[in-house]
């Protein structure tokens, strides 16, 4: 026979938060004394400075200046249309990761700059960018 009590049993629980805790806080101790019980052995070396090797190569990139008219120069040498597509053509079958720079005049049209990059995409460039300047006149391609 089972006698009731008017008091309520209470059920034990177990927290697994703190145990976490102590254990983590168990695992970092372990690991910095384990860094500090390591002997650390090194070698003295006199090494050799680096000097900065001057490159002769010139790197192949090409820049297109676009005036005012929408006239075309590579180099400070002014080009037709056609001896440019000619000579992009020829110069992307060598490299096929030629990369060409459009600049325009501050007061070329809109229409002559989309022009030439119409003209150095047709001739089969992948690699284009607008160079633009800056307020002071520093040129960031």
């Amino acid at each position: 026979m089972k006698i009731r009590t008017p008091v309520p049993e209470k059920k034990s629980r177990l927290e697994i938060i703190p145990l976490i805790d102590i254990m983590f806080f168990l695992l970092a101790s372990f690991m910095m004394v384990a860094l500090q019980m390591q002997i650390v052995r090194t070698l003295k070396a006199n090494l050799p400075t680096a000097t900065l090797a001057t490159s002769t190569k010139k790197p192949d990139i090409i820049n297109l200046d676009v005036d005012k008219d929408g006239q075309v120069s590579v180099d400070d040498r002014a080009m037709t249309f056609p001896d440019l597509y000619s000579m992009l053509t020829n110069r992307c079958t060598i490299n096929t990761n030629l990369p060409v720079y459009i600049t325009g005049a501050n007061n070329a049209t809109h229409g002559s700059m989309m022009f030439v990059l119409n003209l150095v995409k047709s001739a089969g460039v992948r690699n284009v960018a607008i160079a633009v300047h800056t307020a002071s006149g520093n040129s960031n391609p």
